[in-house]
């Protein structure tokens, strides 16, 4: 044939063919192009899916928290589960779930494109016909065991790894293992897994007790437990539990007849309804309560689902963890507590890395999770806050030695007529800083303060770790709103040489699928070893000097040091309770190895008869005493060492320390016991300006009833109701009221802010800033 025949006939052809042809050509191809990329991408998909295990399948899905020894404290999300092995599966139970969630189960291989079918037409149609969808029972329990169960989780890279899995999972393992696995996975409400958990927890018997009616109930839980809860829903729970017994029927797994007798029964025979609401714990969860909020805030800031079946492990010592709760709960602890409604908030944390030890957030609290104190920013730390703002500072910036002198005679706020005042209203003349720190002195520490100057203070502050949102005035160099575990972090810095560890309680968490992430403290140097050092010597002086704050605290022949913090009532309530009466009690201490703060005091303080009185200001140094003696134990007792560019002398009777270079003057003298008329002179309106000593939002009044002997920074804001009932939750945004506060017996002008703790507050995050308050003594 010619080769013009041969085109000819080709002409011919492409007429013959026509313009649809082409179109149908195209349309295969563009099918085929899209099977291939289809297909590729399940092979990539199927590549990228998690790992997937007998453990993973057979385990619950829980987070699952440890102590540092690996000891389980806690499971959150899957706190009850009784495991049933295959054989003790009653085959009524398996036709159940067989009938209503897969009928080719034992048939398919993993995944039904029959069942696809199905599902799409019967969604196309209308009618359910009892089907749940085109999942398999195999997808479903790859969904439950390694997936998110959201909605909104199910995309097509989800569906294309779940059905990969439930092939996968169907060649390695036998139907009734599968099976096995499912009864023991699905949730079935109030916190409960498996249906053996549910059996004996709405029937108080086990699955192989059950009669038909109540096995099909079982059967149908699970696809939604709170609405077709028996108890509460007990209309939807027989809509459902019928729909599981026709689908019986229908698949010929009972007969009509035994249908009809279970639908006749009603949904409530047989139920123990006390059980039903009823939550399971741990047993060492109540120990840990604080701790374990904590331990939840941070999942969730490292973004972790409470319910993917996560390891974590914790940097919580139970031993200490369990004698802190013994101290705050048992009636012959010998902590003397006056009521059930004295509280306490504590946290202790590892010098040396940041790792919170243990942490208790209550006490006589029977909510689960409820309101941690320990983290709470709501209530001011009084004097325990002068080491970090006034006298830390002025020994890094101003090299001050522990003998500068000090004055403590009148003061004035500058700018007000608010007079601050001791305990004694009295005055000492001119004193050394040891001395006005041993004693809890405030008008030597806001003179500091005065020389250091608020930006500075400040800045060392955030060097802590601690962030405020409002500015930082002359009141809080004696009180601000920060928690327990910030002070023991930051008091940590003072125990290790000037190094702060961002405070953190995860160690390590793995994943269902093995992979494990590792997390530690963010560090850095806060203030040089020679600031450390001569702060640590004073503060010893706080435990160990008779004259000292905290003597009650002292713990023979070990090297320790700390800080007291009281707070007085505002002015304007000083006639509603006992004068001596206090708000909290504070003390925060440490050794080499340990730090630990301690706040207690009432939720609502301002209602009658919640105060602290005199001798209960004790308990907070009673409780940090026995606690941190417990936890020392076992420890090295070691004293700090002076750095090189420290030097030692002896001046006003004591052993002293300055920094190389920096010896003060040396010509200055000290007085002690000086009365108020001898060292009156000009003090009362020497004031540095660069102290920013700007008051708080809300302007205060003159109180003259104070019991200060003088003028107060009282806030003259009367409290309404809501004062009483307010709970807090971290307080992050309230307005600062200014008010006449108490530390360790010193009167001074303290800020506290609007809302007394509440009962229900969630745990805070540390990170956040705190809008922090005035003044409060030691």
């Amino acid at each position: 044939m010619s080769s013009d025949e041969t085109y000819s006939r080709m002409r011919k052809n492409q007429r013959h063919h026509g313009p649809v042809f082409h179109i149908i050509m195209w349309i295969i191809l563009f099918v085929f192009l899209l099977i291939l990329m289809g297909c590729g991408m399940f092979a990539y998909y199927a590549a990228t899916a998690p790992k997937i295990s007998y453990h993973t399948l057979s385990s619950d899905n829980s987070t699952t928290i440890y102590d540092k020894n690996g000891k389980v404290i806690s499971r959150l999300g899957m706190q009850n589960r009784d495991y049933v092995k295959q054989q003790d599966i009653p085959d009524n139970l398996k036709n159940a779930i067989i009938s209503i969630e897969d009928r080719h189960f034992y048939s398919d291989k993993g995944v039904d494109p029959i069942r696809i079918i199905e599902a799409a037409g019967s969604d196309l149609i209308g009618s359910g016909g009892g089907l749940q969808g085109g999942s398999t029972l195999t997808q479903q329990l790859v969904k439950l065991s390694v997936f998110s169960t959201k909605s909104s989780d199910q995309t097509l890279k989800r569906k294309a790894q779940e059905a990969w899995l439930a092939i996968k999972v169907d060649r390695d393992y036998s139907k009734q293992q599968i099976m096995e696995f499912y009864v023991n996975k699905v949730y079935m409400g109030n916190n409960s897994y498996g249906m053996q958990t549910a059996s004996q927890l709405l029937f108080h018997k086990p699955l192989n007790k059950l009669d038909l009616s109540q096995t099909a109930l079982l059967a149908g839980l699970p696809q939604a437990p709170v609405a077709y809860n028996p108890v509460h829903n007990p209309k939807y729970a027989q809509m459902r539990r019928d729909t599981v017994l026709e689908a019986m029927v229908r698949n010929k797994s009972i007969s009509r007849a035994q249908a009809d007798q279970a639908e006749k029964e009603s949904v409530k025979k047989g139920l123990h309804t006390k059980n039903v609401d009823k939550t399971p714990t741990q047993k060492d969860e109540k120990y840990a309560d604080g701790y374990i909020s904590q331990v939840i805030q941070e999942l969730k800031n490292k973004g972790y689902n409470l319910t993917s079946g996560n390891k974590v492990y914790t940097n919580l010592d139970m031993s200490t963890q369990k004698h802190m709760y013994k101290l705050a709960n048992d009636k012959n602890s010998g902590m003397d507590f006056p009521n059930k409604n004295f509280q306490i908030g504590a946290t202790m944390v590892d010098p040396h890395n940041g790792k919170v030890v243990s942490m208790l957030g209550s006490r006589k609290q029977n909510v689960l999770f409820g309101l941690n104190r320990a983290v709470q920013t709501d209530r001011s730390s009084g004097s325990t806050m002068k080491p970090l703002m006034d006298y830390g500072p002025a020994i890094e910036y101003l090299k001050y030695p522990t003998y500068q002198p000090i004055k403590d005679t009148p003061f004035t706020y500058p700018g007000t007529g608010k007079e601050l005042n001791d305990f004694d209203n009295k005055h000492e003349g001119t004193i050394t800083m040891r001395q006005a720190l041993i004693e809890s002195r405030n008008i030597p520490a806001i003179r500091t303060l005065q020389a250091v100057g608020i930006p500075q203070a400040t800045n060392f502050l955030n060097g802590l770790g601690m962030k405020f949102k409002q500015p930082l005035d002359l009141q809080n160099g004696i009180g601000a709103y920060i928690s327990t575990e910030q002070e023991a972090a930051a008091y940590a810095a003072f125990a290790n040489g000037g190094i702060y560890h961002k405070p953190y309680m995860i160690n390590k968490v793995v994943t269902p699928t093995g992979e494990a992430k590792h997390y530690g403290s963010t560090s850095h140097r806060a203030m040089s070893t020679a600031t450390a050092f001569m702060m640590t010597d004073m503060l010893k002086g706080v435990m160990t000097d008779p004259k000292g704050s905290g003597t009650a605290a002292k713990i023979d022949d070990l090297y320790e040091a700390g800080k007291t913090g009281t707070v007085q009532y505002p002015g304007n309530y000083l006639g509603k309770f006992p004068k001596d009466a206090s708000m909290d009690s504070w003390f925060t201490g440490y050794t080499k190895n340990l730090s630990l703060s301690v706040w207690t005091g009432y939720d609502r303080p301002l209602e009658d008869g919640h105060y602290v009185s005199q001798s209960q200001t004790k308990i907070a140094q009673k409780f940090y005493k026995e606690t941190m003696e417990k936890a020392s134990e076992n420890l090295p007792n070691e004293n700090w060492d002076k750095p090189s560019d420290v030097v030692k002398t002896h001046k006003d009777h004591a052993t002293q320390y300055y920094i190389v270079g920096y010896p003060g003057d040396s010509d200055a003298k000290v007085s002690h016991n000086s009365t108020q008329s001898e060292q009156a002179s000009n003090d009362k309106s020497v004031v540095n300006n660069n102290s920013n000593s700007s008051q708080n939002k809300n302007e205060s009044k003159t109180d003259d009833d104070a019991t200060s002997g003088g003028t107060s920074a009282a806030n003259e804001e009367t409290p309404n109701d809501d004062n009483k009932n307010n709970s807090t939750n971290n307080n992050q945004d309230n307005n600062n009221q200014t008010d006449n506060s108490q530390n360790d017996g010193n009167q001074t002008n303290n800020t506290q802010n609007k809302n007394p703790q509440g009962t229900q507050s969630q745990p805070t995050n540390v990170d956040n800033e705190n809008n922090n308050g005035g003044n409060s003594n030691p």
